[in-house]
């Protein structure tokens, strides 16, 4: 007969006698109803109606006359099978509430003592099936047993209070982080002698300083032998001085102790360095040409060394928030790198890791290398996980640049684009099509309905869900992202399209209606900053997109039609403000600075096409209307420009003009439309010419303007700028009363309900 299960001991001391009295009395009242209705029919067959009269009796009567027939139809085996039930007194009641209860708390307490035996008696067959184990080994493979006695003797020599070190670390395969195990109390257990083993690592008294000749020797065998011994002591070492400073680390039981700050460092980096190499040495990674993990995971040496595995990611996982060094966050965080392919196993875990790695490549403080490494430690995840991990590893990049990209300023625009070129390039790795197709689509999708709801929600501070930093933000990285993917030189090496070209289309129709929401002339900076997202977008993929004319709605606002008032303001950065402040639009300073980005961008979007056989048609219309326009305008600078401008699209145009009249092909001939002047490159053409020096031009600017922005910083006076601005550009606020756990519910489900009212949430 097999062992009887716990569970099935535990029903049969708890609830068993209970279960069998209820079936009892269910079968007595079961067997009632079923004489009754029998009676009933009996007396329906022979129409007898005396069951009206019965009926209008008292209940009493009713009872008795129940009870004789019941006893009248009973046989004698059944009358006696239910026994009597004699009404009981209530003296006799409360002593059997009483006998009762008592009766429970025994058969409890009997309960508990044998969970307590079975734990005992669970944890000796382990060390028998462990001793069998190495026997057996002994004998199928002596080679490496032998290898094991001479370089590993303490796992031939498992006890019972070297396993009780790594208890509790079980439960990082069931997800739970390591603190919220509940701590098992240890017992003396007497040896196989008699004699009594004392109790270990019940204190921090009984525990073992680490010294700094400990670690030298840890290193040397960890370096040399690769020894399984030396690399279960660091483990357990590390262990401890992850939680060193933890309330109460003094009753945690730790094996080791770490009091010497030297020794607390020199024993991090041994960890950090040798702990990989060791776990790699013994279980090494396969990896195939298409990218998948293999790890002999059904070895016993894999099981035997899982326990460390599980133990040492808890570590990590509890000591990375606490550091503040950068070095060492570096150093941690490339130690995790050539861990993650073991930690595949170990789902939920390597959930909390990689949120907690996503925190500090999104923290804009951090040191620019760490955030990099951060990084690459979730984008190792992402390609060598499966399709659950590559869609969690996106949505968790992507959560955390939102949420970062609240506060945005001068500063920390340099973190901000770092975000998005880093996590933009996850979405085409190799293996992420559906994933990365999807994820695209749903967060687009996302910030359609937002707008969606703001054209449609007549409120006064509806338009605030879409002129936000975070959305600005978000449009402009869904176009890094697809202008690196959808690059069309990228394509024609591969042979084939991308997968996320279809996302291009509906991101330029978001892109523009978020441009033309609110066309007053306080968010200009807002309107030009879209629209260098299109253009970046139409020059990698060669989609065209009409832009024109939203730059000439520019021009024909209020602020070209009015004397301006002199100021002595800076100029605007256009590149870190979406919103002027109302203090500059009647100034000659926002004049001029509106004037020059509308030159830039006319000119930057000309160049796209400077080489395309329709660029005199495409011409036209804008030579025409900016004429128009010079002729009606009292700003002298902003003349100037747009008729050099004018002059460089009518010289291109005569270029253009020149070498299609020496064409023999027709217009419906598509292909050789396409390789028109293609030998030739763009910087060569005339207004390519024009193009490069005015660029040049604005580098010199944006240096000056950099150079100023650090020397604020270095004196002292960086926050002027955004105090002066505010919330009123947008840095900050991205709603009335949005909060950042709203952002990140709305991101992480990267998709919209269009029938939900609470999508006007932002």
């Amino acid at each position: 007969m097999g062992r009887i299960k716990k569970s099935t001991r535990k029903f049969e001391a708890r609830h068993l006698k209970k279960t069998l009295e209820d079936r009892k009395a269910h079968a007595k009242v079961k067997q009632r109803h079923q004489l009754a209705e029998k009676r009933r029919k009996k007396k329906r067959a022979d129409g007898n109606d005396d069951g009206d009269a019965e009926e209008q009796g008292t209940k009493e009567a009713k009872s008795k006359d129940d009870d004789v027939e019941l006893f009248e139809d009973m046989s004698v085996e059944q009358f006696f099978q239910g026994g009597f039930e004699v009404p009981a007194t209530e003296k006799e009641k409360k002593r059997k509430k009483r006998e009762l209860k008592r009766k429970r708390e025994e058969t409890e307490k009997k309960s508990n003592d044998e969970e307590e035996g079975e734990r005992e008696g669970e944890g000796d067959d382990e060390l028998e099936t462990h001793k069998a184990d190495l026997a057996a080994l002994a004998e199928k493979d002596p080679e490496f047993f032998k290898f094991l006695q001479e370089n590993d003797s303490e796992l031939l020599d498992f006890t019972t209070a070297e396993r009780d070190d790594l208890s509790g670390i079980d439960i990082m395969s069931e997800g739970e982080s390591e603190d919220e195990a509940p701590k098992k109390k240890k017992k003396n257990r007497p040896k196989k002698g008699g004699d009594e083993e004392p109790a270990q690592n019940d204190s921090a008294g009984s525990s073992i300083e680490v010294t700094i000749k400990d670690v030298e020797t840890w290193k040397k065998a960890l370096v040399e032998e690769k020894s399984l011994r030396s690399l279960k002591k660091v483990v357990l070492a590390f262990r401890a001085a992850a939680h060193v400073n933890d309330v109460g680390n003094s009753d945690n039981g730790y094996k080791y102790s770490i009091t010497d700050a030297n020794v607390y460092h020199e024993l991090l980096v041994l960890a950090l360095r040798h702990v990989p190499n060791v776990l790699n040495h013994h279980l090494p990674v396969k990896e195939s040409a298409s990218g998948k993990i293999r790890i002999a995971s059904d070895t016993k040496k894999y099981r035997s060394m899982s326990p460390l595995l599980k133990s040492h990611s808890a570590s990590l996982l509890h000591l990375l928030p606490t550091l503040t060094d950068a070095p060492t966050q570096k150093l941690l965080l490339n130690s995790t790198i050539p861990l993650v392919p073991y930690l595949l196993s170990f789902r939920k875990f390597l959930k909390a890791y990689i949120k907690a790695v996503v925190d500090i490549w999104a923290t804009n403080s951090s040191d620019e290398s760490t955030r990099i490494t951060a990084f690459l430690v979730v984008q190792r995840a992402a390609v060598i996980g499966d399709h659950g991990l590559k869609e969690m590893c996106l949505k968790a990049l992507y959560a955390g640049f939102v949420r970062t990209s609240r506060q945005t300023s001068g500063y920390t625009m340099q973190g901000i684009n770092l975000m998005k070129n880093s996590a933009g390039e996850v979405f085409g790795l190799d293996g992420m099509d559906k994933v990365g197709y999807s994820a695209g689509f749903g967060y687009i999708r996302q910030l359609a309905v937002h707008l969606r709801n703001s054209i449609t929600n007549n409120s006064k501070d509806s338009y605030k869900t879409v002129y936000n930093w975070q959305y600005v933000h978000s449009l402009d990285f869904w176009s890094r992202t697809l202008s690196t993917h959808c690059d069309g030189l990228k394509e024609a090496e591969a042979g084939k399209e991308s997968p996320l070209r279809p996302l291009i289309y509906p991101l330029i129709q978001v892109t523009l209606g978020a441009t033309k929401l609110i066309p007053t002339a306080q968010y200009f900076p807002l309107r030009f900053y879209l629209l260098r997202s299109l253009l970046r977008l139409s020059r990698a993929t060669g989609v065209y997109i009409p832009l024109t004319s939203l730059l000439f709605e520019v021009l024909s606002s209020t602020i070209f039609k009015k004397k301006p008032k002199p100021s002595t303001f800076r100029p605007l950065d256009f590149s870190t403000t979406i919103r002027a402040p109302k203090s500059y639009l009647t100034t000659k300073t926002y004049q001029d600075g509106v004037g020059e980005q509308v030159v830039e961008l006319l000119s930057e979007f000309f160049v796209l096409h400077a080489k395309s056989i329709a660029f005199p048609e495409l011409a036209i219309p804008a030579i025409v209307q900016t004429k128009r326009w010079i002729k009606k305008s009292p700003v002298v600078n902003l003349n100037n420009a747009l008729g050099v401008l004018v002059g460089k699209l009518e010289t291109n145009s005569k270029w253009v003009q020149e070498r299609r009249n020496k064409v023999e092909f027709a217009p419906n001939r598509i292909d050789m439309v396409d390789k028109f002047l293609d030998e030739v490159a763009w910087e060569k053409t005339p207004f390519g010419v024009y193009v490069l020096s005015q660029r040049k031009v604005r580098e010199e600017k944006r240096k000056i303007i950099e150079e100023s922005l650090r020397q604020e910083k270095a004196k002292g006076r960086g926050g002027d700028d955004d105090d002066e601005s505010g919330d009123e550009e947008g840095y900050v606020s991205t709603g009335e009363e949005q909060s950042e756990d709203e952002d990140m519910e709305d991101v992480e489900d990267g998709d919209g309900d269009e029938d939900d009212s609470n999508d006007d949430d932002a």
